[in-house]
C-alpha cells in the first residue's frame, strides 16, 4: 500500500520528508510538527554524512471492500542522510534508501489505483487488490526492491519543503502485480506554527499547545508498473506535535482531494485522512518508531476506512 501522505519520523528526526514508509535519521527526541527536529543543527558551510538502516513492518487494511484484502510487508532499507549547513539555521538535506521488501498479499502502489472487477464493478483505495487476493494476507508472494530519494530543504527552523521520487520495483508478475517498476512524486512543505518546543514532562499545559501546531501540504503522482497514469491527490492537514519526556507524539488530519487517471472514467472525489506517528530514541544511535494511518474513503459503492500501520527501528552509524 501507498504511505499516504505520512509525517514520517525522518522529517521530525532530521528537522521525512514526511513521517510516510520510514525514518531515515534519528536518535535526537523529534519535535512533532517536523519543522525543527534537531538536537544540533548542522553549522552554516558544514556538512554531515550519516548512514542509517531502517527495519519496518507494516500491513493495509481495507475495510471499505468485499473480503477486506490485506497487505504485509517488511522492509529493510540501507541508506544515507547528507546534510548542508546554511546561513540563519538552515538547513539542505539529500536524503537516499534502497532495500528488499518482503511482500504477503499485493505489493504497495499508488493510492486510489482502480482494478476492473467486471463490467460493472471497479474497486479503489489504498490497497485494490482485485479479486485474486486468496486468503487476506496469508500468502507469501516474493521479494520486491524499494528505493526513496528525497531533497528536503530548510529555509527557516520553522519551514520544510521537500520532493521526494519513490520507485518500486515489483520482480515477478503475480495476480494484478506486474514485473516493472512502478514510480510515485511527491512535493510536500510543512509549517510551524509555534517554536516546537511542547514538552507535557517538563510542566508545559494545555495553554502552550500553541507551540506544537504546524500546518502541511503535500501533494503525489503515481504511475503503474505498466507506465500507466494511476493520479493525483493533495493533502491538506493541521497537526500537533509535543513530547512526554523523550516520546514524539504527532496527529495531523484533513481532506484529501483525489483525482483519479484517465484510465479509470472515474471522477474526482475529497476523502478524509489522519496520521497518529510516535518515535522514541533507545540510544543516541538508534529510534523506535510507530504509526497509525486511517483514510475514509468517499466512494460511493466502496465508502468506508482504510488502514495502514507500521513500526520499525532505525539505526544511525
Amino acid at each position: 500500500m501507498a504511505l499516504p501522505s505520512c509525517r514520517r519520523p525522518f522529517r521530525q528526526a532530521l528537522s521525512a520528508g514526511l513521517l510516510a514508509a520510514l525514518p531515515l535519521v534519528a536518535g535526537a527526541p523529534a519535535h512533532g510538527h517536523g519543522a525543527d527536529g534537531q538536537a544540533s543543527r548542522v553549522a552554516p558551510g558544514a556538512f554531515r554524512f550519516v548512514p542509517v538502516i531502517t527495519v519496518e513492518g507494516h500491513g493495509g487494511f481495507e475495510t471499505n471492500l468485499d473480503g477486506q484484502p490485506r497487505h504485509y510487508a517488511i522492509d529493510a532499507q540501507f541508506g544515507t542522510v547528507l546534510e548542508w549547513g546554511l546561513s540563519d539555521g538552515g538547513v539542505l538535506g539529500l536524503e537516499l534508501e534502497l532495500g528488499p521488501a518482503l511482500v504477503w498479499g499485493e505489493a504497495e502502489h499508488f493510492y486510489g489505483r482502480v482494478e476492473p472487477a467486471g463490467e460493472d464493478e471497479l474497486h479503489d483505495g489504498i490497497d485494490s487488490h482485485g479479486h485474486d487476493h486468496g486468503p487476506p494476507g496469508s500468502n507469501w508472494r516474493r521479494t520486491d526492491l524499494k528505493g526513496r530519494l528525497q531533497v528536503l530543504y530548510q529555509p527557516t527552523r520553522r519551514l520544510e519543503l521537500s520532493a521526494t521520487w519513490m520507485p518500486y520495483l515489483i520482480t515477478t508478475s503475480q495476480g494484478e502485480d506486474q514485473q516493472g517498476l512502478s514510480q510515485q512524486i511527491a512535493l510536500a512543505a510543512t509549517l510551524a506554527l509555534g517554536d516546537g518546543d511542547l514538552n507535557f514532562a517538563l510542566g508545559d499545559g494545555l495553554e502552550t499547545i500553541a507551540d506544537g501546531l504546524f500546518v502541511a501540504l503535500e501533494n503525489r503522482n503515481g504511475w503503474s508498473s505498466d507506465g500507466t497514469y494511476l493520479g493525483t491527490y493533495t493533502d491538506s492537514r493541521l497537526g500537533l506535535g509535543f513530547n512526554v519526556d523523550l516520546l514524539n507524539v504527532s496527529l495531523d488530519a484533513g481532506p484529501r482531494f483525489y483525482s483519479p487517471g484517465s484510465y479509470a472514467s472515474l471522477s474526482g472525489r475529497v476523502d478524509w485522512a489522519g496520521e497518529l506517528a510516535l518515535t522514541y530514541p533507545l540510544t543516541d544511535r538508534s529510534q523506535l518508531f510507530a504509526h497509525w494511518q486511517p483514510v475514509y474513503n468517499t466512494q460511493v459503492g466502496e465508502a468506508g476506512w482504510v488502514h495502514h500501520l507500521g513500526a520499525g527501528v532505525t539505526f544511525r552509524f
